[in-house]
């Protein structure tokens, strides 16, 4: 049993030849993107004529950006006219057999009839060459790196359980939605993002308001709009 102010910990192992070499997965409080440190945390509003919070100062926003750990592309890639290059310095494999390239591909008819189906464009897999094992009794859910919208791909999501696959790599599925990208995308950007999930059984309980309860959201609708950052001074976690 953990005590619950100690961290759970969530183990990354790699072959012993690529320690040192592959960029570690880092906490995603770590890896907040340039243009959310650069923005301002108010902006002039001209429907209501002010200054108000844009959504740096979003907590749920944020938040949701900063959960979990954030995986690595393992080496630069080179887009030029839908193309797709690399040079990749890491050694082969020893004990252990990996794949060197950064990227595989999804045959297009591994996701016919969905909307990413594309006839002439492949569903591309970015190569992940850490294992990851949770704690007992945990999943991870791996997504898309959370309101990224700046990225030129889509990563799939996936939930796995990982506290019992834990001696495989999981790799990850992405659709490249910027077919006009053209440059560098560098190594370290992060490929997939992933949170904790606590397996357990969960059901909806559905109900009207109470009195009471209507009385306490007529109180708190009221001094959110009296009392700006109130969610973030008594509700965040």
């Amino acid at each position: 049993m953990t005590n619950n102010n100690e961290p759970l910990t969530l183990k990354f192992r790699c072959p012993p030849e690529l320690y040192g070499t592959l960029p570690p997965p880092i906490a995603a409080t770590s890896g907040l993107p340039s243009w959310l440190r650069a923005m301002p945390t108010q902006a002039f509003n001209a429907i209501n004529m002010r200054d108000e919070d844009t959504i740096k100062r979003c907590p749920p926003f944020v938040d949701a950006m900063t959960c979990g750990f954030l995986l690595p592309l393992i080496c630069d890639l080179r887009i030029e006219k839908g193309a797709i290059t690399w040079d990749n310095d890491i050694p082969p494999g020893g004990a252990l057999d990996f794949p060197r390239s950064p990227i595989g591909f999804h045959d297009a008819s591994q996701v016919i009839d969905t909307p990413l189906f594309e006839p002439d464009q492949f569903v591309i897999k970015f190569h992940n060459l850490w294992t990851i094992e949770a704690p007992e009794g945990y999943a991870l859910l791996f997504t898309h790196p959370i309101n990224r919208f700046d990225l030129p791909f889509t990563t799939l999501s996936g939930l796995v359980d990982c506290d019992r696959y834990r001696d495989g790599w999981i790799h990850f599925p992405a659709h490249w939605h910027d077919i006009d990208f053209s440059g560098v995308l560098p190594r370290g950007t992060p490929i997939a993002q992933c949170v904790l999930v606590k397996r357990e059984d969960w059901v909806a309980d559905t109900a009207p308001f109470t009195a009471e309860e209507m009385q306490r959201v007529h109180e708190l609708r009221k001094a959110l709009s009296r009392e700006p950052g109130l969610y973030r001074r008594k509700f965040r976690a």
